[in-house]
């Protein structure tokens, strides 16, 4: 009984989460009234016809040609920016007031932001920041090429849809801090081939909810850490719904990191993750749980081709899985260790892992469960096995 309230418990938590952020979504598509247009190839300037506008009005401000200038919205209510074909947003070379971002997003409600790029050097911290609590902020179809990509911090609220990231310097593509809550549908990240190390989405202490989206050739694909949490769920139904993983050009370390605290959720979107990690093994791999983290699979976990691990899961961590599917991997398919367990739990279909080497791996201070749900004879490495979810009850 506990088990079962427990587990209506975080899927109505889950639900009341998507509910926000659909609310969120749908004050985001309003639109404002009046509407100016801003050609920076004829010298206009958008920082300046902002700093005109009274921020308290609703207004959609048409951005035409290359704006090589840092762009403020800061306390705006009810702002579109709609950009025509190839309108740009390019740093400056000059950074006097050392501004972190070249378009930042402040203290603002209702900010809608479509068909821009937004191009940073690697002086700057970031391309896009919103911050000091922002609601109701869209961004779509925006590409973003430089340092960082686009930052969410200071409790703010923001949907991504379709926006493409490709970062050259810096760390992550998107990241969501303090208790930020953003929502992703659709889109691209990926990096450049060069030496650097980068993150696609990087969580720390914020919600993101993600659907549609491809991370590639990250060597963090998704990295959450600081008790954060993502979702993968369904939310908008024009856009994809599996996320993608992929590692072409062999780069890869993990296809995702859940640190310190941390959530990795599996709802109605699939995880797809290929070629992941290194043949070195180690904790290399698909998906890396640790330091008192969960993943919460079902059965929309699909690991194919690790490098590395499949999924593993040390340091007092826990994860579930019902229905997914692990194989091909050069090292372990599901591996625990440091006083973690790994539970199987009965679904539709049989949870298959198989083809790895071994498909099983525990250490003494750690255990499989719900080994009766596995497909096939998987091999293993793992004395604490149990073929139920549970040992002996009283």
């Amino acid at each position: 009984m506990s088990n079962t309230i427990s587990k209506t418990a975080i899927t109505v938590g889950r639900f009341v989460r998507v509910i926000s952020v659909l609310l969120l979504a749908s004050a985001a598509f309003a639109q404002g009234g009046q509407s100016i247009t801003v050609n920076c190839d004829n010298g206009d300037s958008l920082n300046g016809a902002l700093a005109k506008l009274n921020k308290q009005a609703p207004h959609t401000v048409i951005v035409q040609g290359t704006c090589t200038e840092f762009v403020s919205v800061n306390g705006f209510e009810g702002l579109t920016l709609r950009g025509q074909a190839g309108a740009t947003i390019q740093q400056p070379a000059a950074n006097p007031q050392n501004l972190a971002y070249v378009l930042s997003i402040a203290g603002s409600r209702g900010i809608n932001v479509f068909g821009l790029s937004v191009r940073s050097l690697p002086s700057i911290f970031s391309g896009i920041g919103i911050g000091k609590g922002s609601s109701q902020v869209q961004l779509q179809n925006v590409s973003v090429t430089g340092s960082w990509g686009i930052v969410v911090a200071e409790e703010s609220q923001v949907w991504l849809v379709q926006a493409n990231v490709t970062i050259s310097s810096g760390f992550a593509a998107v990241s969501a801090f303090d208790k930020s809550d953003v929502h992703i549908a659709g889109g691209l990240l990926q990096r450049p081939s060069d030496g650097n190390f980068y993150a696609g989405l990087f969580v720390g202490s914020g919600h993101v909810t993600m659907q549609g989206m491809t991370i590639r050739d990250m060597q963090e694909a998704i990295d959450i850490g600081s008790s954060g949490s993502v979702d993968l769920v369904d939310v908008d139904t024009t856009q994809p719904s599996d996320v993608m993983i992929d590692n072409p050009s062999g780069t890869n370390t993990n296809g995702a990191i859940v640190t310190d605290g941390s959530s990795l959720n599996l709802g109605s979107a699939k995880l797809r993750i290929r070629n992941a990690g290194q043949s070195g093994g180690g904790t290399s791999g698909a998906i890396f749980v640790t330091n008192n983290s969960t993943l919460n699979a079902g059965a929309n976990l699909i690991i194919t081709n690790s490098q590395g691990q499949g999924v593993i899961v040390t340091n007092n961590s826990h994860a579930t899985l019902a229905g997914s599917s692990i194989t091909g991997g050069l090292h372990g398919g599901l591996v625990a260790a440091n006083l973690s367990t790994i539970d199987i739990q009965q679904a539709n279909a049989l949870t298959l892992v198989g083809g790895n080497r071994p498909d099983l791996f525990c250490d003494a201070s750690s255990y499989i469960t719900g080994t009766a749900n596995l497909s096939g004879v998987p091999t293993a490495n793992c004395t604490n096995q149990l073929l139920s979810n549970y040992s002996s009850l009283p």
